[in-house]
């Protein structure tokens, strides 16, 4: 592939000096089947990941009453997602961290290490001995791992989103870009299926003993695994053109940049995170707890019906990312955000039902409306920030929101439903989250099928350059844009008197 970079910063321009015209060269054709590749490296390493972190919320209950047995009753459960909360609180310095790194050193890289991290982290946690054991020292050993876990996924899931949109043709982004959410399903299935199966295998008295310390020890060969797949990737053609010295930026300026003139798209990128990880972690993290400690349904019961929810939700995530390259990603968004505001209490009441089968099609209300979000995201918010500040500027935004609202959800549902004692708490909650991301998409451009900000277009086929070259402003649709940052840019360096 064609170095984007290299090719882009010819363009830039400003309305005082337009940069040049698009050409036949500048176009990228794009190999398809080595991009299918990446999605799956990248997307099995992704689950690798998302299994280490995913375990924890499954085993909460279980964890609440290990790491902190001194306190009695419902207090364990907040207890134990306070520690999950945290390790959101280093997430943004993990990205910044690993942001920073990941231009320097490679992408390729700091996934790899990222993932190492991760598999130490989560096999650490099952070493841990309980409070019975060691008193105190066991919880805040507990929340040293966690702390380690939340530094390297600060850079997971932003570096592996930029990856994939990098390397995809723009006509396709949106499906092979959903190959990642398959893979972060995938983890939380696996997750999910062992918890579930040591549960139903061992019975709650071995589980609380000793058996849920097996999936935490799992973290070691998987780790291995995925980071056999992460180095044999290949860098984007973005890292590429940077490496050469063509496209260099300090950390300082790189910073800078990001606050000063890209802060619309950084407040953008926060709210679209926002209200997809809140219902991403309502349903998959919190919801097993919230079955089996606020309804009573018993733990494995709970773990079932998530398991068979994100199952289904694969082939779903996929088709809906197959359509957004065709109806565009902003409507599919858009009608998952009116879906919540009115179906949530539904879905809730239906949860609250008793029955499995309102129970398991309430949980599908939300699982369809949420795939509504892990199937566009991952290729619309690399295309919010252009190339020279994307890496950075996505994982300053994702974990920013991540660690404020994402993260926070199941200590946030499991405190507010223990004092208000209101089990439609959860409904009120996704329901404003949506309200706020409605809003929010009016001032969202859908650039679904055009290139990345800041970076020429991306193809499949040849004969598809005759077409883009038709109507190259089109083509290059963030040049104005780009113009005006550059403007501002130039003022500020340059101020009149």
């Amino acid at each position: 592939m064609k170095r984007l970079a290299e090719n882009t910063k010819k363009w830039y321009g400003s309305r005082k000096r337009p940069g040049r015209r698009l050409k036949k060269d500048d176009i990228t054709i794009v190999d398809t089947d080595v991009t299918k590749k990446a999605v799956v490296a990248t997307a099995l390493g992704n689950a690798m990941e998302w299994f280490d972190f995913g375990i924890y919320s499954y085993l909460a209950v279980i964890i609440g009453k290990v790491f902190f047995s001194g306190i009695t009753g419902s207090l364990q459960l907040v207890y134990s997602f306070a520690t999950f909360a945290v390790a959101f609180l280093v997430r943004p310095i993990g990205g910044m961290f690993f942001g920073m790194l990941g231009d320097k050193f490679g992408r390729k890289r700091i996934l790899a290490v990222t993932l190492v991290l991760m598999s130490l982290a989560t096999l650490s946690m099952g070493l841990i001995p309980g409070y019975a054991k060691i008193g105190n020292l066991a919880p805040f050993l507990l929340l040293v791992a966690r702390l380690v876990q939340g530094f390297s996924t600060g850079g997971e899931y932003s570096g592996a989103m930029t990856y994939i949109a990098e390397s995809s043709p723009d006509k396709k982004r949106g499906f092979l870009s959903s190959g990642l959410e398959v893979g972060t399903l995938s983890g939380y299935i696996l997750g999910s299926g062992v918890v579930t199966i040591l549960s139903f295998w061992l019975g709650e008295d071995k589980m609380l003993d000793w058996g849920w310390r097996l999936p935490f020890f799992i973290a070691a060969p998987m780790g291995l695994i995925g980071l056999y797949l992460r180095n044999h990737l290949e860098e984007t053609p973005v890292f590429e053109a940077m490496k050469e010295g063509k496209h260099k930026e300090n950390e300082k300026g790189l910073f800078r940049k990001v606050f000063l003139f890209h802060w619309p798209q950084l407040l953008k990128g926060i709210v679209l995170v926002l209200f997809f990880n809140v219902v991403d972690y309502m349903l998959l993290s919190y919801m097993p707890s919230y079955l089996s400690v606020v309804l009573g349904y018993g733990q494995s019961k709970g773990l079932l019906f998530i398991l068979i929810v994100m199952f289904i939700m694969i082939p779903i995530v996929l088709i809906m990312g197959y359509y957004s390259d065709r109806i565009g990603s902003k409507r599919i968004i858009m009608g998952g955000l009116v879906g919540l505001i009115f179906l949530s209490i539904p879905a809730f009441k239906l949860i609250g039902s008793g029955t499995n089968l309102t129970v398991f099609f309430g949980l599908m209300i939300l699982a369809v409306l949420l795939a509504t979000f892990e199937s566009t995201m991952p290729s619309m918010l690399p295309s919010l920030f252009f190339t020279e500040v994307r890496y950075v500027a996505l994982a300053i935004a994702f974990n920013i929101s991540v660690s404020l609202f994402g993260g926070t959800t199941p200590l946030v549902m499991a405190w507010l439903i223990k004092t208000t004692n209101n089990q439609m708490v959860p409904a009120y909650y996704i329901m404003a989250a949506c309200l706020i991301g409605v809003l929010t998409m009016f001032f969202v451009k859908d650039t679904t099928g055009k290139a990345l900000r800041g970076s020429a277009p991306a193809v499949e086929e040849k004969h598809e350059i005759a077409k883009i070259l038709e109507d190259p402003h089109e083509a290059l649709w963030w040049k104005e844009e780009k113009g005006n940052i550059e403007e501002k840019a130039s003022e500020l360096e340059n101020p009149k008197n």
